[in-house]
Order: C-alpha cells, then structure tokens, then sequence
C-alpha cells in the first residue's frame, strides 16, 4: 500500500490529479444524457455520475460541470425542464465516448456520434440503440459550492427497457442490458451478473439468494 495525502493530490499535474481521482469512486454506471433545446437542436452526452435519489417518489440526480462555460445540457434541461437517461450498451462504448468532444450547439451528437433519436410524448429524444432509458422532468438544480459543480435531480417519468432484463421482484438484471460501467474518464467495463442476497438484518446470516426470487426463500 501506498499512502497519498490531500497536499500531495493537489500537487500532482492537472490531468494526472482529474484521472487519479475521478478513478477513486470505483466502477460507475456509463449513461447518455440526451436533451433539445427550445429551438429544437438535439444534444447528447455522456455522464458517468447518474445516481439514484430515491424511489419515492422516483428521482434520479447527475453532476454538472461548472457552467463558467457553455454546458449544452445543462442549457436545454433548464430551457424545456426535461431530460433523458440512456444505458450505454458496451457494443457501442466507441460511440458514447465521441460524444465527450466539444461539439458546436448547432450539431447534434446523434448525428455525429453514429445514434439514432427516438420520440415519445416526452420532449426529449430517447436513444434508440439504449436498452434502458428513462425520461425525466427536472425537479432541482443545486449549486455545490464547494467546487462550483451542479447537482441536478429529475422526477422519472417513463421507463422503457427490456422485458427479459425485469426480474419479478422489480430488480433489473444489467447483465441482460449489456450495459456498461464506466471508471475515471476513459476505463469501460463489462457488468457480469450480479450475486444476490437476501435483505441483511442484524445477528442474521447472510443469505445468498442464488437467483432465486425472495418470495421462493
């Protein structure tokens, strides 16, 4: 083991320093978010900090960049208040990655980045190639003061995925999805299926599941 304080991480060179602890918080869920601004101009990008916030009622949230500089999904969500989350498939890692580019407003990463939009009654576009995703309204856009990033928290709306990926007690198989991870910037990783356990309590053992449904237990 190596031992490396808070002093000698601010010291090391900028992108080394981003890469070394954007890697400390592990295997990340890989998503695009996909959004389209008032006039119409559909955006897509990829985020590697979509997290869930609860599930009553049901709200997913994801870290903004500062927006010192132009954030184009940041812009349209607060223009039109809604947004989508789409699982990257590992087959197409390559793609989602080109959509990290610096792209003009004009130009839509669909087009660029070889993605096909999908329409709903919900305002922004669904990625087709996306074997989950999730509509969501935007419900609150907190300021972190502590380094000028956003959080921002979205209502769902609407979830489309897979049939077989949806177990019988609501848990939804990513192995099945072929749904990425994502770790510091640039690491993509294939999800395996998923030991489970039974529900812990305490003095209890824990009891694997064995891909069995907890009512079989």
């Amino acid at each position: 083991m190596i031992s490396i304080s808070r002093e000698e991480i601010l010291g090391f060179e900028k992108r080394f320093r981003g890469t070394f602890v954007n890697s400390l918080s592990g295997v990340k869920s890989a998503n695009l978010i996909a959004t389209k601004s008032a006039a119409g101009n559909s955006n897509l990008a990829i985020f590697s900090s979509v997290i869930h916030l609860g599930a009553s009622p049901p709200l997913l949230g994801f870290i903004m960049r500062p927006v010192t500089v132009d954030r184009h999904t940041y812009q349209n969500i607060k223009e039109t208040l809604s947004f989508t989350v789409n699982h990257i498939s590992y087959d197409f890692i390559k793609q989602a990655h080109g959509t990290s580019a610096r792209y003009s407003k004009e130009v839509s990463e669909f087009d660029a980045c070889g993605f096909t939009e999908t329409h709903s009654e919900f305002y922004a576009p669904f990625v087709k190639e996306s074997a989950l995703r999730i509509a969501c309204k935007l419900s609150e856009d907190i300021e972190i003061k502590s380094n000028n990033t956003r959080l921002i928290t979205g209502h769902i709306e609407k979830v489309e995925l897979k049939e077989a990926a949806l177990l019988p007690d609501g848990y939804v198989d990513l192995s099945v999805l072929g749904t990425a991870g994502i770790s510091a910037l640039d690491g993509y990783h294939k999800i395996e299926k998923a030991k489970r356990f039974k529900y812990a309590k305490p003095h209890k053992k824990v009891v694997d599941l064995n891909g069995r449904n907890e009512s079989e237990s």
